[in-house]
């Protein structure tokens, strides 16, 4: 840690000059339309595929904009530590709002498609950015503040995203799903131009932009997820489709190997994984990312399957978790000031594997009640694993290398959340294939469940699907404890603000 100067430091509070309220509110603007994007089109697809066309490849409306996301964060993050976090903030929001703007204005699905791919672009900035001005924002000992606040409006947007896309496509029209980003974000921009002031740093004419290391981190990140989030559904995980892609994305891995360590300021630099401290959460979050995906998924299906409950009721179920999640964040920071951001963390989600692990032991079909109370003790220990992580990695490094750690660590979480889908969909798919006799998947065996033709067996299948799925859960939970353990300092090594 002896690499940060005292000058770095110093820089740790770029917003002393402007409005800080002001700012956090655009920050919490910022990431509200970043978290609605990822999920406020799903319902309204039928509205979409009606008026354009293309339901074959509407999938890549989602996969689309989060492969974006997801391999632009190193490269946002490296070009904040290098230029500052306003001028890669002004322009993501900027890309962002055009893409929402061209998503309004498509033809057809492919361009729909291609211009999410846009807003993604944009969006990756968002994300990165808006992490890690958090902590830039505030020292310490608040860091939880405007950490809690974050995750509460992530949780939110989330969750209300669905039901909001669903509103805008059935009252208005589907393109207001995509116009409303534009006032809002338009707001947020302007409180950013207006209000964040960074203190003046020494002059960066000899910075370098690593182009070529950035170009192929996008092209082996995009192949990788691509493979991960089409395998088992375009094509067969085996398929030729498949191994072409898994055989270049490996190839693009040595690729950006290779490129990294020439170049003079990479993009994903060594010392990411070189230091203790930052492996370790990159890898705890990631195990996060594929955890998650057990309830966020597969928990409505469970509810509507099993349960009988109606939609709204279902989405009950899983949204009562961001009530519990934020809460749990903000008061972690009174047990991490005791025992330290590692032990928190584990104790955390050593507690989030023992509730995964108890949810295949619920009575069948059961009662709401049960599945709801579980999600609530889940979002508490999240709550307590992850925030004290991110404050605590974030505080282990100087200004001029926080953005790239805090992309880093939100890289890992997106692609542990693509691995999961990826993993976690073929476990579902295996038990209900075994179940019935090889017959469907959950998405079909669901839908004839809702046509009511579907009998008592396939209702058990899909309870079985969906435990294993939340055994699968509590392994990754068990695996982040065991990295923490075993990986992650005892005391992190915190700068002084």
């Amino acid at each position: 840690m002896g690499s940060t100067s005292s000058a770095e430091r110093g820089a740790a509070r770029p917003a002393a000059a402007g409005r800080r309220g002001a700012v956090v509110a655009a920050l919490m603007l910022s990431m509200a339309l970043a978290a609605l994007d990822a999920t406020i089109v799903s319902t309204a697809v039928p509205q979409i595929v009606g008026d354009l066309g293309g339901f074959s490849v509407f999938s890549w409306l989602f996969s689309g904009y989060l492969l974006a996301v997801t391999v632009t964060l190193p490269v946002y993050g490296k070009l904040s530590d290098t230029f500052g976090r306003k001028p890669v903030l002004v322009a993501g929001s900027v890309v962002f709002l055009l893409g929402s703007l061209l998503c309004a204005l498509a033809w057809n699905m492919g361009a729909l498609i291609a211009f999410r791919v846009v807003q993604g672009l944009g969006g990756g900035a968002l994300q990165g950015t808006v992490q890690t001005l958090a902590a830039d924002l505030y020292p310490l000992k608040d860091r939880p503040k405007i950490q809690s606040k974050l995750s509460t409006v992530w949780a939110v947007s989330a969750v209300a995203g669905p039901g909001l896309g669903g509103v805008l496509a059935a009252y208005a029209d589907w393109r207001w799903i995509f116009l409303v980003n534009l006032p809002i974000g338009a707001v947020a921009l302007w409180l950013i131009v207006r209000h964040l002031h960074e203190p003046e740093r020494e002059a960066t004419a000899h910075a370098r932009v690593d182009w070529a290391g950035a170009l192929a981190v996008f092209a082996c990140g995009g192949v990788l997820l691509t493979a991960l989030v089409q395998g088992g559904v375009a094509w067969p995980w085996l398929s030729a489709p498949s191994l072409a892609l898994f055989g270049a994305g490996l190839a693009l891995v040595a690729v950006v190997v290779l490129v990294e360590r020439r170049a003079a300021e990479p993009v994903i630099p060594g010392w990411v994984w070189r230091r203790r401290t930052i492996a370790a959460v990159n890898l705890a979050l990631g195990a996060l990312g594929l955890l998650m995906v057990a309830p966020s998924v597969f928990l409505p299906t469970y509810a509507q399957s099993v349960l009988g409950l109606a939609p709204v009721a279902a989405g009950f179920v899983l949204s009562v978790w961001t009530l519990s999640w934020p809460v749990s964040a903000a008061l972690s920071q009174h047990v991490y000031r005791r025992i330290g951001f590692r032990d928190t963390a584990m104790l955390g989600i050593g507690t989030a594997a023992l509730i995964l692990f108890a949810f295949p032991f619920l009575p069948y079909p059961g009662q709401a009640w049960q599945p709801t109370l579980l999600m609530l003790l889940l979002g508490a220990a999240l709550g307590l694993f992850q925030l004290p992580l991110i404050v605590g990695v974030q505080s282990t490094v100087g200004w001029a290398e926080r953005g790239t750690t805090t992309a880093s660590v939100l890289f890992c979480r997106q692609t542990g959340q693509t691995i999961g889908a990826a993993v976690f969909g073929a476990v579902a798919n295996g038990v209900l294939a075994a179940r019935l006799g090889g017959a469907g998947d959950l998405d079909s065996v669901t839908r004839a469940l809702g046509s009511g033709s579907a009998p008592e067996a396939t209702r058990r299948a899909i309870a079985d699907a969906v435990h294993a799925v939340y055994l699968g859960a509590a392994s990754a939970a068990a695996l982040a404890f065991l990295v923490l353990l075993f990986l992650a300092p005892r005391k992190f090594p915190v700068l002084k603000d």
